[in-house]
């Protein structure tokens, strides 16, 4: 059976980019909100499978529309722009089952879905796993990259990941490909 998806984010094009891989995969998107009261509506009146709400959002909040429809059979994905530990224990606390962070691709959103949503799927828990280990690697490389940049060009924080980033957009590469050569001391940019 197709597994029934109510997605809510204040930017359309987010929800639109959502859709269409949610769609891609086989997922009946039955509801899109860009304000969280909304959402909540669609929520209670489409009972879906699976509810992709933003933490930021006009009206209530993601952490506010879980709370509302905690002990339903509705799994909370929050997407968040950044890793915000200070809403984890709330959102936690409000039945939230996982994060999104943006920017996002199909090849992180679906199989940790599929996981989420198949919990005894082998396979789809091992890609989660292989997929939080390369985030986190990934992290740690661009740490570690914006650190030398901080010291050999005396850039801050900021501006040492803005560095990295627009780099990694001009290449057409991803940040951690940039990470490495910087940390091999192969980076012009």
């Amino acid at each position: 059976m197709d597994k029934r998806v109510v997605i809510a984010d204040d930017e359309s094009i987010i929800r639109l980019d959502l859709k269409e891989i949610l769609e891609s995969d086989g997922y009946v998107v039955v509801g899109e909100a860009a304000r969280g009261d909304d959402a909540l509506a669609m929520i209670r009146e489409h009972r879906p499978d699976l509810a992709l709400l933003d933490i930021k959002m006009p009206g209530l909040d993601g952490i506010e529309v879980a709370r509302e429809v905690k002990g339903s059979n509705t799994m909370v994905v929050l997407l968040t722009a950044f890793s915000q530990r200070s809403l984890i224990e709330s959102a936690r606390d409000a039945g939230v089952v996982a994060y999104l962070v943006k920017p996002f691709r199909s090849s992180e959103i679906l199989p940790k879905l599929a996981a989420l949503l198949n919990p005894h799927d082998e396979d789809a828990a091992s890609e989660v796993s292989h997929v939080v280990e390369d985030k986190i690697e990934t992290r740690e490389l661009v740490a570690r990259a914006k650190e030398k940049l901080m010291a050999e060009r005396g850039l801050d924080e900021p501006a040492a990941f803005e560095a990295i980033q627009q780099s990694a957009m001009r290449a057409r590469v991803r940040m951690r490909d940039v990470a490495q050569q910087i940390l091999k001391g192969e980076f012009v940019g």
